[in-house]
């Protein structure tokens, strides 16, 4: 009987560890893709409800059902995503020459003070090395929004499948997960609230913070003002720096042109109301829709956007959300099954 057992365990670690170099052949293979599969399922949890609402209570045809959601998406989503990401790519030439002038904002700025100081800050070498990257990197930025086209078609072409095959697909879920069920529920009742939070949330902190932003960018006549709504809406959704990565270089560029007064507004706009939209409402909206903690949100969006990309801002603080939810799944199917047959063994 021992010797069946441990031929069962051989047998079962040799098949494991098969499954598992496989799996890590296909990923390796297929990670180019990975960006497009979240995409997808990011998608596809915000559009599986009204999926089942069309098929099941409309009766309408699956493919059909599928085509009209995506289109949707398209209209609503992409599409105006894809005017700002082309109004900005328009902007090249501007955005270059802007960042000479912040440059020379930045050595002006840099001279001041070290008069007043008496010491060195920062040479102009490293100044002019600083414009540099900036100028080298901004084509490069805008040109990596043409490639992910490739991503977009990818992403769609998954999505159909996914939601043809939606009730299919999370039965066989809830089959292969070596987990009970009530824990399987727990875990796709996460993934739902911290999508929902953060692919909605995110979005709308960012283009609040835009609106604000333009307001005040007209009140005092910022040259080429929608392009920086455009800035302000891509920066806000980025951790720690934010909408700064806008408003900052505008204040800059008027100190170093001598429009002192703008300047001042400018510092004092963008740090008093942009920068507390976007506390107050990222640190209230986003955890009203998924009840996320702030530290949360901002640590995952660090590490997904450089794990993930751009989609990493959905799925980063998922995956700290979901390390949390796993530890708590462990003890709860192990840990405290162990103690219980330890109990019952010692009585």
């Amino acid at each position: 009987m021992s010797n069946v057992f441990d031929q069962n365990r051989i047998r079962q670690f040799f098949f494991i560890a098969l499954i598992l170099l496989l799996g890590v052949v296909l990923f390796l293979e297929l990670y180019s893709f990975l960006p497009a599969l979240l995409g997808a399922v990011t998608f596809y949890i915000l559009m599986h409800r009204f999926m089942f609402y069309l098929t099941e209570k409309r009766k309408w045809r699956r493919g059909l059902a599928a085509l009209l959601l995506m289109l949707a998406s398209l209209i609503m989503i992409l599409i105006p995503v894809g005017l700002l990401v082309n109004m900005l790519s328009s902007k090249v030439s501007y955005a270059m020459q802007h960042s000479n002038e912040l440059m020379d904002a930045l050595k002006k700025l840099g001279v001041s003070l070290e008069s007043k100081l008496g010491i060195t800050l920062v040479s102009n070498e490293n100044i002019d090395q600083l414009g540099k990257g900036i100028a080298e990197s901004l084509p490069g930025i805008l040109g990596a929004t043409f490639n992910s086209l490739s991503t977009i078609f990818f992403m769609y072409f998954i999505l159909y499948f996914m939601l043809i095959n939606a009730r299919k697909m999370e039965t066989t879920l809830f089959e292969y997960i070596p987990l009970r069920d009530e824990n399987v529920i727990r875990i796709s009742k996460e993934v739902n609230m911290m999508v929902i939070s953060n692919a909605l949330g995110i979005p709308v902190v960012a283009f609040a913070q835009g609106v604000v932003g333009l307001i005040g960018y007209l009140i005092i006549g910022v040259p080429q003002p929608f392009f920086w709504f455009g800035v302000t809406c891509i920066a806000g959704m980025l951790p720690v720096v934010g909408a700064a990565v806008a408003y900052i270089p505008l204040a800059l560029i008027f100190f170093a042109n001598g429009q002192n007064w703008q300047g001042i507004f400018m510092t004092i706009y963008g740090f008093g109301v942009i920068g507390t939209v976007d506390n107050v409402l990222r640190f209230t909206l986003l955890k009203k829709i998924g009840d996320v903690h702030p530290l949360t949100t901002v640590f995952g969006v660090i590490i997904g956007l450089k794990v993930f990309g751009f989609i990493g801002l959905i799925f980063g603080p998922l995956l700290i959300s979901m390390f949390m939810l796993l530890l708590k799944i462990y003890s709860n199917e192990f840990v405290i099954k162990q103690r219980d047959i330890t109990r019952i063994l010692e009585n």
